[in-house]
């Protein structure tokens, strides 16, 4: 039942109390502000760290040929290792754990280049295996990928980023379009975006067994790259290790060669991240709930002082036959108020805090770096703030308690 009278008394008591309510709230509002905040930053940052995976798949190893630096079995060091069709099919039938698996065949520098309608452009050129776009994160705006029937028919067929349709197409349709690469006339069959940015959409796919037929002797491939599904840390290690075995004895090097070739592992690289991240978090709730606790800490400080205050008139109070429990009621009722009034508007204020950097950082468009997006779960800071309530309301049980137990005559000698 609402009790209009212990309400006026509750704000006369703040009344006549201005800097102490005002500094006992304070300390409160600034708990939960703070934890909002940091929260909130801790956000931003990791979504900038997670926004520099974007462009590729997190889960990939990529495995790039080099020189050895060990003599190995008669061979000299310094020798290089290069890849093709047979390290492709050995990676993908021998290595257990792999998901996706591409190569990539990089075109001569001078052939690197496109014309359409007698015009040329400078646009990078990569010839690739179906599975390549899910280790790029492509995504299809129109048309289709490369599949293993273009692999299997050589077929002369290419697939265009979208800032290339936006420059050389910008009021047609590209799909069924000839381009030419190399000398040799491609069909373009599909358009894709990518996540990386606009340089990663001003590239054009190919099958990379047409590339090898018309622009090499050989079969070989720059680079090779695959995914390695929901593996954990420990698993990709066991697939890093089976891939530098297998390369080690098809290749003829030491397999403890760290030179021969490079494994460059995103999974650790990320789960690096991850992990450092984790830490960051901990650390926020760390400050953040050791400001709340100073806060909560200083709400039941001042509530005994107010109950030293007021003995006298809890005394009196007694006297005329005021319950223990209405006492209780009381002081409880004024504690549970500061903190409750204190922790919603730091949190109100951090949450508009937060929204305010979000609004100028898009609209401005401006280029915060790692810091991008910061937000808060508004459950979990919600939770935060009831538990601040169900502790102001402990931390106002004890003088509580004590004013309850207060002699009517002793606290009339007051």
């Amino acid at each position: 039942m609402f009790d209009l009278d212990k309400w006026q008394e509750i704000f006369l008591s703040l009344r006549k109390h201005k800097l102490r309510t005002g500094l006992t709230a304070f300390g409160v509002f600034w708990g939960i502000f703070m934890l909002v905040i940091l929260l909130g930053a801790g956000k931003g940052l990791e979504n900038g760290a997670a926004y520099e995976f974007r462009d590729d798949a997190t889960n990939s190893l990529w495995i790039y040929p080099k020189r050895t630096a060990l003599a190995y079995k008669g061979l000299a060091r310094n020798k290089a290792i290069e890849f093709d069709n047979y390290d492709y099919s050995l990676l993908k039938n021998k290595v257990k754990g792999t998901e996706y698996i591409t190569g990539r065949f990089y075109l001569p520098p001078l052939l690197e280049k496109m014309i359409y309608q007698n015009v040329q452009y400078n646009f990078r050129i990569r010839s690739v295996h179906p599975d390549h776009q899910y280790l790029e994160n492509s995504k299809m705006e129109t048309g289709r990928f490369i599949n293993n029937s273009d692999l299997l028919k050589y077929r002369k067929v290419a697939v265009i980023g979208q800032m290339i349709e936006n420059e050389v197409f910008p009021k047609q349709d590209p799909i069924g379009q000839w381009i030419e690469i190399g000398g040799i006339n491609f069909q373009i069959v599909g358009v894709f975006s990518d996540n990386g940015g606009e340089d990663e959409m001003r590239m054009i796919y190919i099958p990379i067994t047409t590339a090898q037929r018309s622009f090499s002797e050989k079969t070989p491939i720059s680079q090779l790259m695959l995914t390695t599904g929901n593996a954990n840390l420990e698993e990709v290690k066991r697939i890093e290790a089976s891939i530098r075995q297998q390369l080690a004895q098809k290749h003829q090097f030491d397999v403890n060669d760290q030179q021969a070739i490079r494994i460059r592992n995103r999974v650790e690289h990320y789960q690096s991240v991850k992990s450092l991240f984790d830490i960051i978090n901990f650390f926020i709730w760390i400050v953040g709930i050791g400001s709340i606790v100073a806060g909560v800490i200083g709400v039941s400080n001042i509530m005994l002082i107010v109950v030293k205050d007021r003995t006298k008139e809890i005394g009196i109070r007694k006297a005329l036959g005021a319950t223990p429990s209405s006492i209780i009621g009381m002081v409880l009722q004024e504690s549970v108020f500061i903190t409750a009034l204190a922790g919603y508007l730091g949190m109100a204020l951090g949450l508009g805090l937060i929204q305010l950097i979000n609004y100028i950082i898009e609209v401005n468009q401006i280029d915060a770096g790692f810091f991008r997006h910061p937000h808060v779960d508004i459950a979990m800071v919600l939770a935060a703030t009831l538990t601040v309530v169900l502790a102001g309301a402990i931390a106002g049980l004890i003088p509580a308690l004590k004013a309850a137990k207060i002699s009517p005559v002793e606290a009339m000698r007051d």
